[in-house]
């Protein structure tokens, strides 16, 4: 089939490369959001799904909003028979929809109709699921409302962060999405509607919902941390200023301190919760690189009672 691939970011580039080297479909063209500033210069970089794009000789399409009527005459021109997207960060309006015959599919990384919405992993590791996956399913007008062609599932790790998880997703959804593709064009794979049952939410997560509460029990506490990982990215304030948690883990055996209360040893960094505490194992402090957190803890001379909140 002739394709239009849709996506953005990083965790996107992995379904890309799997249908570029398909020898059943021919990716003709890239959607992406546009070239955005970063770094301290702030001078505007290309997506990675730009980037790869461009390293493969595909022709990139940046609309400023998928509606734009240049980038809806530019499809229609290119007709593709199917437009397989992943991350791609903006809604696509019927106009868009209507154009290719077998429509826009979508890999999604969450067993749907469970954790609809743009933080599926995030909301998985937060809300402790032991099981999710990834689904593709017919993009419709509602949120991740379609019909289901294919699943896929992954266990979720004990110490599992959302970057970690969606690195596995994004691998194993590559084939699940390249073999939709096949399904599709050979009439094999029909699309099945949702079930109305298990429906849940993932909006994205704030910076506010990443702020740590310690009164809250240490399990709470560590899939905060590990949700929000690598972003928003979980954080605290200590001394009026924001401490941000890269990795921690529950000590059940430590249950003397108070919520938010510190405790610095040699080589370990505790924090207590409104259970047991928790070993605070990397973290960066506001304007630094990270560091482990005993080195923090030595460097800021952390005072007998003193608290993170």
């Amino acid at each position: 089939m002739k394709l239009v691939f849709a996506g953005t970011p990083e965790v996107a580039v992995p379904a890309l490369d799997a249908l570029i080297a398909s020898d059943r479909h021919d990716v003709v063209a890239v959607v992406t959001r546009p070239d955005a500033p970063s770094g301290r210069g702030r001078r505007l970089v290309a997506s990675p799904v730009a980037q790869r794009a461009e390293e493969a000789g595909i022709e990139v399409l940046r609309p400023a909003k998928p509606r734009d009527e240049d980038f809806l005459a530019r499809l229609r021109e290119i007709a593709p028979d199917c437009c397989p997207v992943v991350a791609y960060g903006a809604l696509l309006p019927k106009a868009a929809l209507d154009i290719p015959a077998h429509g826009w599919v979508n890999l999604h990384f969450s067993l749907l109709p469970a954790w609809r919405g743009a933080a599926p992993v995030q909301h998985a590791v937060l809300h402790g699921d032991e099981l999710t996956g990834a689904a593709t399913f017919l993009i419709e007008e509602g949120l991740d409302s379609g019909p289901v062609y294919g699943v896929l599932t992954e266990h979720v790790r004990p110490t599992d962060t959302s970057g970690d998880l969606l690195t596995r997703l994004a691998f194993a959804g590559s084939g699940l999405l390249a073999a939709t593709m096949d399904g599709i064009e050979d009439g094999t794979l029909k699309a099945v509607p949702q079930p109305a049952e298990g429906v849940s939410l993932a909006p994205k997560l704030s910076v506010e919902d990443a702020r740590v509460d310690w009164a809250a029990p240490a399990l709470r506490v560590d899939r905060v941390v590990r949700a929000c990982t690598p972003a928003p990215g979980a954080w605290t304030v200590f001394r009026g200023e924001r401490l941000k948690l890269v990795q921690a883990a529950p000590v059940p055996e430590r249950t003397e301190l108070a919520p938010g209360e510190l405790s610095a040893g040699k080589n370990q960094v505790y924090v207590g919760t409104g259970s047991h505490a928790v070993e605070l194992l990397w973290v960066q402090p506001q304007g630094k690189k990270p560091m482990r957190a005993a080195d923090w803890a030595r460097g800021v001379r952390i005072a007998p009672g003193e608290t993170v909140g």
